[in-house]
């Protein structure tokens, strides 16, 4: 097929999805209601609770479930062939990822902006809430201490960095790492001019993001920052700094820096979005990967594994801690809840869509593709590459439309940096969040303190990042988060099915149709946990001990959640209001 057809129909798709489910969802199944007062009014607080300008809030939430995963995933589920990985990057972000999203925002502002975590409380139990907080908090941990870690490498000075060719860099784009940090700065600096001396938001940001894309073109100019490479920071050194930025964004009130940043950020990525989409369709490129590729040497089978590989691509249970951590917090009218959340997810299926483009037809030839993907032992042995591959496939597109290679390599690479930043302060301040509800469980006040919480939270993704052990698999020293990421996508993908269960019982104790979070939630369990137990048998198999319990844990953890759900079902009282006051409680 031509990629060119794929894509036009890919984008009705989602405008269907938007504008006939998406409003279906909204007015008849949840019955958003404008007059409603939201948890940002009610709470106020100036430092989480803030009712924010829609367009604001959908930056930043779009920036805060946008990270490294929506890239990463389907760059590697490619090696099934583009067909598979293109079918559920779309249609699972459209009836699934889509609706997770708008569910988990309504239920939480509905629950003064609580966690998802906490809602199980309210729908399920307490034993359901304890099982959620520590699901997440594992789920969350890890994949940001990954996250760090790549970062850090995609900042280093390597082997393949040239400053005078930067297009040729396939894992080194230090290039990336001024306008990064002056993203930062702008950022606190718009804060403090919109919240503090009511400047205009439009001209305020126009000149912020003016000022963004200079800087990517000065990062170009000097992508060491003058500095001799011998004395670049190595990455355990941007480990530490990355670590130190997370704590500050988590502590700092939402308008001073989050807000800001992820609004720059998203404004980045629409034009990242609108560059890459244009070169593309300049360039006319061909499919060089097979359409349907079944069986690939080494591979796990296709299902349940192309779901949860591309994960955030098409549906993602950090989605859900995003919705009912953050932004649930800020919304300003119900009615906004479709704009940013059920949007927002296809702003991200949008990108997950441009990985699969840029990694099967963003390669030069058919033989070129092939050695990227020989085997899924390539695949494995290194998460940056794949993401070189992005970069590389993208700024070919944006190269279409006469943009010189190396800007455009640059800018992909600040595009993918930035949002893997956003993500990381993001989740760390979710991390605080979960930290004080487990401390308010078990009734440790002094974990309440988002001081001594953001500690634990930073503390605990430094450990997946730093902590080393042997890899039963190969007998190297690897850290931590490295060995345990096989699970991040189970993890992940099963906490999805988990929010969407607690959205269906939420329907269901009002007398509303929980079909419509019902379906995909069985969907999202049966392959997750058949994924899981198919991991399980392997890491039995291979002796990988580590692996075997952690999984083992995952899934009596969730075994105990979809118990405690079934009880709930069943209990013959609609609601069950003795622990959340839900705002819609008749």
């Amino acid at each position: 097929m031509n990629p060119l057809v794929a894509v036009v129909g890919c984008f009705i798709l989602y405008a269907l999805g938007y504008l006939l489910y998406g409003r279906f969802l909204a007015t008849r199944l949840f019955r958003l209601d404008a007059n409603r007062v939201t948890p940002a009014h009610t709470l106020r607080d100036g430092i989480d609770y803030l009712p924010t300008n829609r367009f604001v809030l959908f930056g930043h939430h779009y920036a805060s479930i946008t990270g490294l995963a929506p890239m990463l995933g389907p760059a590697v589920a490619v090696i099934w062939g583009w067909v598979p990985a293109m079918l559920w990057v779309v249609l699972g972000a459209v009836l699934v990822g889509c609706v997770h999203d708008f569910s988990a925002l309504v239920v939480s502002m509905r629950a003064k902006g609580l966690s998802i975590g906490k809602v199980a409380e309210g729908v399920i139990g307490p034993r359901a809430k304890l099982l959620f907080l520590a699901l997440i908090f594992f789920g969350v941990a890890l994949a940001m201490g990954v996250f760090v870690y790549i970062i850090a490498r995609l900042f280093q000075v390597g082997p393949d960095f040239d400053p005078n060719n930067l297009a040729a860099a396939t894992t080194s784009f230090p290039s990336a790492v001024l306008p990064s940090g002056s993203l930062m700065i702008l950022a606190m600096i718009m804060g403090y001019l919109l919240y503090k001396r009511s400047f205009p938001l439009g001209r305020t940001t126009l000149v912020g993001f003016v000022l963004m894309l200079l800087f990517v073109w000065l990062g170009t100019r000097w992508p060491t920052l003058g500095l001799d490479p011998a004395q670049w920071p190595h990455p355990t050194g941007w480990t530490w700094i990355l670590l130190g930025y997370a704590f500050l964004a988590s502590v700092l009130p939402v308008w001073s820096l989050l807000q800001a940043r992820d609004f720059l950020n998203s404004l980045l990525l629409y034009l990242g979005l609108l560059a890459t989409y244009g070169g593309f369709f300049v360039l006319g490129p061909t499919f060089v990967a097979p359409a349907i590729n079944p069986h690939p040497t080494g591979a796990p089978s296709m299902f349940p594994f192309v779901f949860i590989i591309i994960a955030c691509g098409a549906a993602s249970g950090f989605h859900s801690l995003v919705s009912s951590g953050t932004t649930a917090k800020q919304i300003d009218r119900e009615t906004d809840a479709r704009f940013v959340a059920f949007g927002g997810m296809i702003g991200e299926s949008l990108l997950g869509l441009l990985a699969v483009l840029a990694c099967t037809a963003g390669f030069e030839s058919g033989d070129a593709w092939y050695s990227a993907y020989a085997d899924w032992a390539t695949i494995q042995a290194s998460l940056a590459t794949k993401l070189g591959a992005f970069i590389q496939g993208s700024s070919r597109f944006i190269g279409a439309l006469g943009v010189d290679r190396d800007l455009a390599t640059a800018f992909i690479a600040v595009v993918v940096v930035s949002f893997a930043l956003t993500t990381l302060d993001s989740a760390t301040r979710l991390l605080r969040f979960n930290v004080s509800e487990i401390g308010a469980s078990v009734r440790l006040k002094l974990l309440e303190n988002r001081f001594l919480a953001t500690g634990i939270a930073v503390a605990a993704i430094g450990f997946f990042a730093f902590y080393e052990i042997p890899d039963a698999a190969t007998g190297k020293m690897k850290p931590a988060g490295l060995i345990l990421w096989s699970l991040f996508g189970t993890t992940n993908q099963l906490l999805a099915g988990l929010a969407l269960l607690v959205a269906s019982l939420y329907l269901h104790q009002r007398g509303r149709n929980p079909l419509y979070t019902g379906i995909p939630m069985v969907f999202m369990l049966v392959s997750t946990l058949t994924a899981l137990i198919q991991n399980l048998v392997g890491f039995w198999n291979q002796n990988r001990i580590l692996l075997f319990v952690v999984g083992t844990a995952l899934l009596v953890t969730a075994g105990g959640i979809i118990i405690e759900a079934l009880r709930a079902f069943l209990r013959r009282d609609r609601f069950c209001n003795d622990a959340i006051d839900f705002a819609d409680q008749k």
